[in-house]
């Protein structure tokens, strides 16, 4: 029998909430929590577990005090908004941010401590905060306080963060630019869309020159494009950096039934992209893969890709001999090709530019 994968839900998680006509709605974790239970795949494989609330001298990890500290009371007077201007200020919203980073963090410890091969946090992947600002509902940027946390804690030197959220990781990027933590980005880019970074010239600076690769890609790309250039660029990337540690920000708004992101993704191309990043965790770290949730406005959507991608990771599966076929879209779009020509060139850039640094450097 395989380790055990773990998957973490609080209650508190739901504090994480934004008002209920805001697009981003914390009932996707309890959601995924009970279509898990419904299909009675909980057991020796998959165990749920109720994580701690992250304490500050984590955050401040990544985030100043003074930071820390401007959250907590903005979001005491229960109105008004963050940095950007975008992410709604409220009275839980503090403490909802613990429960989410706190599940993040012992997701990576439990995997890092080897009580757990894998580890699933759907309430994480807060990747547009900055050390010093909220951006695109991110208030608190847990991938990154794990990372450091797995720098810091437990010695691990080369770790990868592999982002398929619709949007681009930019606070995630920024924080990582320019040191030797791989970052993986796939992302709708292009007309403004938010937050305008993800360039495929964007590939690190200094000693993070060659570890930071951008895959961004137009409106309505369909899985026969994303899922060929996923494998393709992240399984060369991976091979060549060697992980200790996969972190997976497995943001599910590129489905094409998200009306924020309108890529043209479905559940069985995010099957495809658990199974590859797995399948890879096991050849190249021992099985160290934490999945954080990311975004996810399309419920129903959400719901079922992230269920399919705790079964794929746990081989827990079940028992019926439909299997994992009552999650995936009832059809299939027509299908286009649109996004070929950038992926195409998505992947030839890394092939030819990155990849080469990487391999060059110390």
């Amino acid at each position: 029998m395989p380790n055990p994968t773990a998957f973490y839900y609080s209650d508190g998680m739901l504090k994480y909430q934004f008002g209920p006509d805001h697009p981003s709605q914390p009932i996707r974790y309890r959601l995924i929590k009970e279509t898990l239970e419904g299909m009675g795949v909980f057991g020796e494989t998959l165990v749920m577990l109720q994580p701690e609330p992250a304490d500050i001298y984590q955050i401040e990890r990544v985030h100043g005090p003074e930071y820390i500290e401007r959250i907590r009371a903005e979001c005491a007077k229960g109105q008004g908004y963050l940095d950007d201007g975008d992410t709604p200020a409220n009275e839980t919203l503090f403490d909802g941010t613990l429960a989410c980073v706190g599940g993040t963090l012992e997701a990576v410890r439990a995997v890092a401590e080897g009580r757990f091969e894998h580890a699933m946090n759907p309430s994480g992947g807060f990747h547009h905060a900055r050390p010093d600002g909220a951006a695109g509902f991110s208030v608190f940027n847990d991938v990154a306080i794990a990372v450091r946390m797995l720098q810091q804690d437990y010695g691990f030197k080369r770790i990868a963060v592999i982002d398929t959220d619709g949007h681009h990781g930019d606070g995630t990027q920024s924080i990582f630019y320019e040191e030797k933590v791989l970052t993986i980005s796939f992302h709708r880019y292009g007309n403004g869309f938010f937050p305008s970074t993800g360039s495929i010239k964007e590939i690190g600076k200094g000693e993070g020159c060659g570890y930071c690769i951008n895959v961004p890609l137009p409106c309505g790309t369909q899985d026969e494009v994303y899922v060929p250039a996923f494998r393709k660029i992240v399984t060369e990337a991976l091979r060549e950096f060697k992980p200790d540690f996969i972190i997976h920000v497995f943001g599910t708004d590129a489905h094409r039934d998200d009306d924020m992101v309108r890529l043209g993704l479905t559940t069985k191309a995010f099957e495809r992209i658990a199974e590859t990043t797995h399948h890879l965790a096991h050849h190249l770290c021992e099985g160290r893969y934490v999945i954080v949730g990311g975004g996810g406005y399309n419920l129903s959507a959400t719901r079922r890709s992230w269920a399919i991608a705790a079964c794929v990771i746990s081989g827990s599966y079940p028992d019926n001999p439909e299997g994992l076929h009552h999650l995936q879209d009832p059809c299939i779009y027509h299908r286009t090709e649109i996004g070929v020509r950038e992926a195409d060139a998505a992947v030839r850039n890394v092939m030819d530019n990155v990849l080469p640094m990487m391999r060059g450097a110390p």
